[in-house]
């Protein structure tokens, strides 16, 4: 459900809206009002959050909650609160999942490298989660600023990463969301510990249970959980995918949509070849390729990996320096993950109330038979009549992505998630919208002084090399900037090998 730590340097320059402007309508409920009394949390510590602390500066916003400084007023010790809004919990499901969030983060044992949950407040309109504070930074923002990156330090990540795992599994948790924006430092030292700190994806599971929901992130899901059917073999799968980018800075399944990943991740053909590759130990090799063993059946367990002899000898794996490009593409790939998330933002904050209404009209069109459900038949129909002329195979891909409870059809609020998607594929308005937010001069194009600046929180020591790459990686007609029509959209121009969809706005709606 969102990172739920962060520094609270990386909040300081938060947007805040304007007067006038309308609060973004999925704050509130259109599908229905809320229970006068919802109840979330089992046994919550108490009502008043305020009586113990006292709520600071914004640190950080997911999908339903915004986190936020948190002082203990006694002590003045300072936490992480996640503080997730009563109305944004649409349907049960959002409900169980912020429960079990919570009963898993008690459940698991206190281990440094596990994020810790303090207290948990429910008051009438919102829940409240204080947690430990993590302001040491992202995961590739630490490795970046060290300047020296070596296979050792990327050993050292990983026996991390995988303890953690290993301690899910153990107490019958799997992760389902392992992912470097998962992981910070606890705070700047140079011996900070690493810590998971996102578990809203989580879930319980025993011995031989099979799951069957498509969640996580595409560049990091295993391809039994593409075929639905899976179990905690997943989250070793998803620390392969973080090993192999530590190694040489890209994913290693990558297309230019999500679609083309999905396929990419069922070949599961994994590239050796490129740099800095060769310059890499047989021994990591060959952990990645277990890791990343597509059969769940070889793929090695937790504790397989850490008996692995690169695990092993961690301390004394290759000490050489991988080299500057994949310190660059580390940095770059953690730089884009923010630039999608703020243009995310501002095309959310810009549905307007009609729009919202529109999609609970079309929610009534498609249900022919009133039964609060869509069927497949039903969604593909409906889609086709209203305009959207999706091919059969993708609507079956949203169909699928949306069902969060796997009853093959969807509710109110899994429709709503299928509906952001097209219009954000299909409006220029919102498209429009988010370019504009980078484009403060309305050149029509996002020049390098204006990338730079809305970024200028998110970029380490070697900013202009990052800044750098990403308007080159674009940039197809040369003229150092980002501009509107093939920019934005991410139009494919073959005399340049095409745009790379996820290093540019366009990555946000595909």
């Amino acid at each position: 459900m969102g990172n739920c730590c962060a520094s609270p340097g990386s909040g300081k320059k938060q947007q805040k809206q304007k007067k006038g402007n309308r609060p973004n309508p999925f704050s509130l409920d259109y599908n229905k009002p809320p229970a006068p009394k919802l109840t979330v949390l089992k046994d919550p510590n108490g009502r008043d959050i305020g009586s113990r602390y006292e709520l600071g500066q914004e640190l950080g916003r997911g999908e339903f909650g915004i986190t936020y400084l948190c002082t203990d007023k006694a002590t003045g010790e300072a936490f992480a609160c996640k503080s997730i809004s009563k109305k944004k919990l649409r349907t049960t499901v959002d409900i169980e999942d912020v429960r079990r969030e919570v009963d898993i983060m008690r459940h698991l044992p206190s281990h440094p490298n596990i994020v810790s949950l303090k207290d948990t407040y429910e008051d009438d309109n919102a829940v409240h989660l204080v947690m430990e504070l993590c302001e040491g930074g992202e995961l590739f923002d630490r490795i970046v600023a060290r300047g020296h990156y070596t296979e050792r330090a990327a050993a050292a990540v990983t026996r991390t990463i995988v303890e953690v795992v290993q301690v899910c599994h153990k107490h019958g948790v799997m992760h389902r969301d392992l992912k470097p924006e998962n992981f910070l430092f606890a705070n700047s030292k140079e011996t900070s510990p690493l810590k998971a700190i996102d578990f809203g994806l989580s879930v319980f599971f025993r011995p031989g249970e099979r799951f069957t929901e498509i969640v996580g992130s595409p560049y990091y899901m295993a391809p039994e959980v593409l075929k639905r059917n899976y179990g905690p073999e997943v989250d070793v799968w998803s620390a392969g995918v973080i090993l192999y980018i530590l190694l040489c800075g890209v994913p290693p399944f990558w297309a230019e949509t999500e679609q083309g990943v999905a396929q990419a991740i069922i070949r599961s053909v994994v590239d050796f070849k490129r740099e800095p590759w060769p310059k890499v130990s047989d021994n990591a090799k060959d952990l990645v390729k277990w890791m990343l063993d597509p059969d769940p059946k070889r793929r090695l367990t937790a504790q397989g990996v850490l008996d692995h002899p690169w695990l092993q000898n961690a301390k004394t794996a290759p000490n050489v320096n991988l080299g500057e490009t994949v310190r660059a593409r580390l940095q770059q790939f953690s730089v884009m993950n923010k630039f999608k998330k703020k243009a995310l933002r501002v095309v959310a904050e810009h549905l307007s109330v009609e729009e919202v209404a529109d999609i609970k009209d079309m929610f009534q069109k498609m249900d022919i038979n009133n039964n609060g459900k869509i069927t497949f038949d039903e969604l593909k129909f409906g889609l086709h009549k209203l305009g959207h002329q999706i091919p059969d195979s993708d609507a079956r891909i949203l169909m699928e992505a949306a069902d969060v409870d796997g009853n093959g059809t969807l509710d109110y609020g899994e429709f709503v998630a299928v509906s952001i998607h097209i219009r954000k594929i299909g409006n220029d308005e919102h498209l429009h919208k988010a370019f504009a937010y980078f484009d403060k001069n309305r050149s029509g194009y996002i020049e390098i002084e204006e990338l730079r600046d809305s970024l200028a929180d998110d970029l380490g020591p070697n900013r202009e090399e990052v800044i750098d790459a990403i308007i080159r990686d674009v940039d197809t007609d040369k003229v150092y900037a980002l501009g509107w029509e093939n920019k934005l959209r991410g139009v494919r121009n073959d005399d340049e090998g095409g745009n790379r969809l996820e290093k540019g706005i366009s990555a946000v709606f595909t």
